[in-house]
């Protein structure tokens, strides 16, 4: 009589951890609405993380045309962490956090003109010059640009 048993070696252990990541990453990813853009960190035990971006479905087209008119208007760096916190939402999954940015609402904030407050821009400026302080590097002048919500500019090896 046929049983519907695994193998044993099937159910073997491997050692390697990235199908279960995947998997993991997978159902993130799957429980999101559409044009969403997900920035999912592991925080692992040795005190690291590990940053993906991913998108559900239409995400990508839109994160890179949300860029481009970001960058068009000149959004910086400042716009893109005001907006991003006013859409944002977070959760967590065991070591995994994600930030998940419905893309529709921040093609409308981008659209309107929502910019970063003068006392907010003026902190990020305080901000980046102390890390450039503490690094030994000489002061960038100004923001930087938009830092992205689409795989082209997210994949950007140059600011």
């Amino acid at each position: 009589m046929p049983t519907d048993t695994l193998a044993p070696s099937t159910l073997a252990p491997t050692g390697d951890p990235a199908p279960v990541v995947q998997a993991l990453l997978s159902s993130i990813t799957n429980g999101h609405p559409p044009e969403t853009y997900l920035r999912i960190t592991e925080h692992r035990a040795d005190g690291g993380a590990t940053v993906w971006n991913a998108w559900t479905e239409g995400g990508q087209p839109l994160g890179d045309h949300v860029d481009r008119l970001a960058l068009s208007v000149g959004l910086d760096a400042a716009d893109w962490l005001h907006i991003g916190e006013l859409h944002s939402e977070h959760s967590h999954r065991g070591r995994f956090a994600t930030e998940a940015f419905p893309l529709r609402p921040i093609l409308a904030s981008v659209q309107t003109g929502e910019r970063c407050s003068d006392d907010r821009r003026a902190g990020v400026q305080r901000f980046l010059d102390m890390a450039a302080h503490h690094a030994g590097r000489a002061l960038a002048p100004g923001i930087p640009r938009w830092l992205g919500v689409g795989p082209t500019l997210l994949s950007r090896k140059t600011p």
